[in-house]
């Protein structure tokens, strides 16, 4: 699916226009009480503009002022339209994956087939999906495995499996099953699934204004009613000392003072924080776990995978005392022929580079043992009878002596302890071998750190966040990789019920904490934290518990999405204090030059030298129009983020902002007012 870029195309503009218009409906417009102000004075205006048209009025002013109104508010409605417009593509792209199809409901006996609508499934509906299949809705896998192309969703065509039972029994409605089959239990009802909210989401039907949102309209709600209330006294200032105030000149004051520029720009702003959290393949559930993500405060992070690249390698071969290095390498290689996982596959290659081709003596191994989670052995055995075992270095041991371990050399046992501190995996390596059982040595897996990851750290570190690092490695492993990773602490040894009481202790001191996971484990904790994000390929509870759902199932993602949470907060608080500022600066800079014939004191405060009272009027509506579109590619591309602290982006934000939106306004009222004065149009 071809990105939108940030400069929209024709069909982008020309889709927002039309939007832009039908939102004109007085209705849409009540959903933004400061822009519903400028829609009712639009219409006032242009009502005594149809009167000074047929009367004696000046109905030239009068209807530069209501075109100007009606020009702020279509800006306003085309911003919110241009931000939900970007979303209409991925919609459109999800729309036709989630099209009708045919799906074989398994009957009650478990034997017979139906071919039914997938709009008629409900959840607890049980359905097969064969390869060339779609899966007609969300559901869990309950029998079977099968490969399945997630890229409807996902945007990535690799084919992914999905089986039943673990983490990997999840399924999304749209997909296609690539090869074998699987039955699957629908556990959405139509108008409920995955894709259907996604869909809402990006088209931004089903967003909801978030409580920062919703905090701040109430701010501008009553700036506006303060405003509103100067502007009904400015009347009878004006009688009292002799002059007149019309009513089109009354309003056109009241709107260029009320914060029309976050007005119009508020939703397009959350909306288009949404849509980059889309383009990064994240989906929100609400959009207060978009503005969670900004303000979080500790960051926990799952070592493998995320901090290290999950695969550890086979880094050296440490022989016990008396015992020859070449006689454990080649141990381990033929413990480790049958074994699949990269760790053994790495010391397959590790003993190649040491001592060449071994290839003869792999016709001597009459049976290979697997790994299993009970053992954690591996191994194999020969045609003499000799055992060959590799594994957790206490289950070797227990292998190879029982509960006997007076026989376990003092030096292993260092050099297993130096392996775990340096941030590695020890295996240890025994042979079984005419009754005599001998500990071999120790294998080193290195678990490699991904680079780059510390910058990030010292990042994230800068904007005042602690990271957690979480791993189920010994503490002094999990010690070693925290110091070369950069974290700030870490959590070695967790399970479930340790994952959630560290979440709670933070937040009970006053934090706010972000994690991910994948598994049916990790639900407790994703559901407690404050941004909980949860992996496209997990199981359905973790994705139930969670606020967030990265479809790439990436968990370094958890650290992008924190950043565009924070871009929101800095680009709505950038753009509110300019609109402030400038509403404030527009004060100063007009009300002087209304009242300066009657209230000659004022001289002092008129600085602009405005050309005449209804030239100040007719420069400010115009300015007011005009600054929402210079801000709007501003709200929809965000205000650049930068990894500060809380203080430092203040002072930036102020500086910026602040000042910028007092000086903006007399420069560009000035410039206007010498332009439309120049050409007579006041």
């Amino acid at each position: 699916m071809k990105t939108l870029s940030l400069t929209p195309n024709n069909a982008l503009w020309l889709s927002a226009s039309q939007a832009s218009l039908r939102k004109l409906d007085p209705r849409a417009q009540l959903r933004n009480p400061v822009m519903f102000v400028v829609w009712i004075g639009a219409v006032f205006v242009s009502v005594l503009w149809l009167r000074d048209l047929f009367g004696d009025g000046d109905a030239l002013w009068s209807g530069q002022i209501a075109l100007w109104l009606w020009f702020t508010v279509l800006f306003a409605n085309f911003s919110e339209s241009l931000a939900e417009g970007r979303g209409k593509a991925r919609a459109d792209s999800l729309r036709s994956a989630k099209g009708e199809t045919e799906a074989k409901k398994v009957q009650r006996d478990g034997k017979r087939i139906e071919r039914v609508s997938s709009r008629s499934l409900r959840a607890g509906d049980i359905v097969l999906v064969e390869a060339g299949d779609n899966i007609p809705g969300d559901g869990e896998v309950i029998e079977g495995i099968a490969t399945v192309n997630e890229a409807a969703v996902t945007g990535e065509s690799a084919p992914v499996l999905r089986e039943s039972g673990g983490d990997r029994s999840s399924v999304t409605g749209g997909t296609k099953v690539v090869s074998d089959w699987i039955k699957v239990r629908i556990t959405a009802n139509p108008g409920e699934s995955f894709l259907d909210r996604m869909i809402g989401l990006v088209e931004g039907a089903a967003r909801q204004k978030t409580p920062n949102e919703l905090a701040l309209s109430v701010l501008l709600t009553g700036l506006t009613l303060i405003f509103l209330m100067v502007a009904v006294t400015l009347p009878f200032f004006a009688h009292y000392s002799g002059g007149k105030l019309p009513v089109t000149a009354l309003i056109a004051l009241l709107v260029t003072l009320i914060p029309t520029t976050i007005g119009g720009l508020l939703s397009a702003i959350g909306i288009a924080g949404m849509d980059r959290l889309v383009r990064a393949n994240v989906i929100a559930k609400s959009g207060r776990a978009v503005e969670a993500a900004g303000d979080v405060d500790v960051l926990l992070l799952d070592k493998t995978g995320t901090i290290t690249y999950g695969n550890r390698m086979a880094e050296a071969f440490l022989p016990a005392p008396g015992v020859d290095e070449v006689e454990l390498t080649r141990v381990s290689w033929l413990s480790s022929l049958s074994d699949g996982t990269a760790e053994g596959r790495s010391i397959v290659e590790l003993a190649k580079r040491r001592l060449g081709d071994l290839g003869s003596d792999a016709q001597r191994v009459t049976k290979s043992v697997e790994f299993t989670a009970q053992t954690r052995l591996s191994g194999a055995d020969l045609d003499d009878g000799t055992e060959l075992r590799k594994g957790a270095v206490q289950a070797v041991i227990t292998y190879a002596f029982g509960s006997d371990e007076s026989h376990v050399p003092p030096a292993f046992r260092k050099a297993v302890e130096r392996i775990a501190e340096s941030g590695g995996t020890p295996l240890a390596v025994a042979v079984k071998q005419g009754g005599e059982t001998r500990l071999l040595g120790a294998i080193h897996l290195k678990d490699v750190v991904k680079p780059g990851i510390r910058a990030r750290f010292a990042e994230l570190r800068a904007m005042g966040i602690r990271t957690v690092m979480i791993t189920g490695d010994n503490p002094l492993t999990a010690a070693s990789i925290a110091a070369e990773a950069g974290v700030d602490d870490f959590l070695a040894e967790a399970t479930p019920e340790r994952k959630l009481e560290l979440i709670r202790k933070e937040q009970q001191g006053g934090r706010m904490v972000a994690m991910c996971g994948d598994g049916t484990n990790d639900a407790p904790a994703l559901a407690q934290a404050d941004v909980g994000v949860a992996m496209n390929d997990g199981t359905p509870a973790a994705k139930e518990a969670a606020n967030l759902v990265d479809l790439d199932s990436d968990p370094t993602k958890l650290i992008q999405v924190v950043e565009i949470g924070k871009q929101l907060l800095i680009s709505r608080g950038s753009l509110t204090t300019f609109s402030i500022a400038n509403d404030i600066a527009k004060y100063f800079a007009i009300l002087p030059a209304l009242f300066v014939s009657l209230y000659p004191q004022l001289a002092p405060l008129d600085v602009m030298r405005l050309h005449s009272p209804q030239s100040a009027i007719l420069s400010a509506i115009i300015f007011n129009a005009l600054i929402i579109v210079a801000l709007i590619p501003l709200a929809l591309r965000g205000v650049r983020y930068a990894a500060l602290s809380a203080s430092a982006l203040l002072r930036r934000n102020l500086l910026i902002y602040g000042l910028g939106g007092i000086v903006v306004p007399f420069v560009g009222i000035k410039l206007i007012d010498v332009l439309v004065s120049a050409v007579g149009l006041a």
